[in-house]
């Protein structure tokens, strides 16, 4: 049995600031990463991000990686990482079990846990969807900018939120032609600064479209799109067919949490929030106690966001048992203006909206 003060399962954003949060106020900290590398997504974002300095606005997100795990380092002396460790169960004595390199399974019992597992991309129904080209938005990433690897010559992009625009422009500059990008809504759910780059490049946007089918025998070969209506039924006669040996599905992400569910953690959907997230109070501790969570487990926002309220579920989890800091309220504090400084905008509205709907005021779930 591995013992641990505060296990925090997930490498990525959320995980990496709560790890170092928690062990700048002198907690002994265990970070299990499933995969061989920390970072979780940002090892693959290449685009400059966002917000303001303290998220570091205007750095590459393969950048900020560094930073952070330049920072966790100054606390190298009760900071334990494991990479290569998928945690596979939580249980009600406060067991957590865990699968290092396939071959290694062990148990820990830790004092605390904050779960920052992230979110996996949704998929889309169409018939052969299955066909090999078909790709997530974060696989094609992944293939490009970590193993430099060229998806294809020709990509249709479906979805025209932030990351198929910015995939979408990770795509040309690695030299693959983007033959459209099409969204079902009526208008782009991504910045206008991103899709202005790719309407610069000739690249057409079809709003109010979806996939019809995919079409090939060994791979994908062509693929069929038409318009939909207000109600998002395809519209016969609008078909439009395009010769591309890619499709990158981009249409949104949903939370990862089947730990906080196995646990017993409260959940609620929350469409706001694209999925069921857990109940928690203001210090990110769920109906469980001493089971917190942060990012994209408790609702998918940007990077920026999910960094800040790992430093804030860190800093809160390592209060509750027993490293509470002088200036734990100043901190707090900071972390809670800057989560509202993230989200002031017409996005940020939406998120709040379904914030409200999860955060526990006293004794009642709201």
């Amino acid at each position: 049995m591995k013992q641990a003060e505060l296990l925090i399962i997930g490498g990525g954003p959320a995980g990496l600031c709560a790890a170092i949060s928690a062990a700048s106020c002198g907690a002994n900290v265990l970070v299990a990463e499933r995969n061989k590398n920390l970072g979780g997504q940002l090892v693959k974002q290449t685009h400059m991000f966002f917000g303001s300095e303290k998220q570091y606005a205007s750095t590459r997100g393969i950048d900020i990686t560094g930073i952070l795990l330049n920072e966790l380092n100054k606390y190298k002396e009760n900071v334990e990482i494991m990479t290569d460790t998928t945690i596979v169960g939580m249980f009600e004595d406060g067991v957590v079990t865990a699968l290092h390199k396939e071959d290694n399974y062990f148990k820990i019992k830790p004092d605390a846990v904050v779960v920052a597992t992230g979110a996996f991309e949704k998929a889309l129904a169409f018939p052969n969807n299955d066909l090999p080209g078909i790709y997530g938005a974060g696989a094609v990433q992944t293939l490009m900018n970590v193993y430099g690897v060229k998806p294809g010559n020709k990509v249709l992009m479906v979805g025209a939120g932030n990351i198929g625009l910015i995939v979408s422009y990770q795509l040309m500059q690695a030299g693959v032609e983007v033959a459209a990008i099409l969204d079902a809504a009526p208008r782009i759910g991504g910045y206008l600064v991103h899709a202005s780059k790719i309407r610069r490049m000739g690249v057409p946007i079809l709003t109010s479209h979806t996939v019809k089918s995919a079409i090939g025998k060994e791979f994908l070969e062509k693929a069929i799109v038409c318009r939909v209506d207000d109600k998002f039924n395809q519209i016969e006669g609008t078909e439009i067919e395009f010769d591309v040996d890619v499709m990158c599905i981009s249409v949104g992400l949903t939370p990862l949490n089947e730990l906080l569910s196995m646990r017993g953690c409260q959940m609620k959907y929350v469409p706001q929030l694209s999925g069921m997230v857990p109940l928690r109070n203001e210090n990110y501790e769920t109906t469980i106690e001493n089971v917190f969570a942060a990012g994209d487990t408790t609702g998918v926002e940007e990077a920026s966001a999910a960094m800040v309220e790992g430093y804030l579920a860190g800093l809160c989890a390592a209060a509750k048992i027993g490293h509470m800091t002088d200036d734990f309220e100043e901190r707090k504090n900071d972390y809670v203006k800057q989560l509202e400084s993230l989200r002031s905008g017409p996005v940020g509205k939406h998120i709040l909206s379904g914030i409200e709907q999860i955060v526990i005021k006293g004794e009642q779930y709201v």
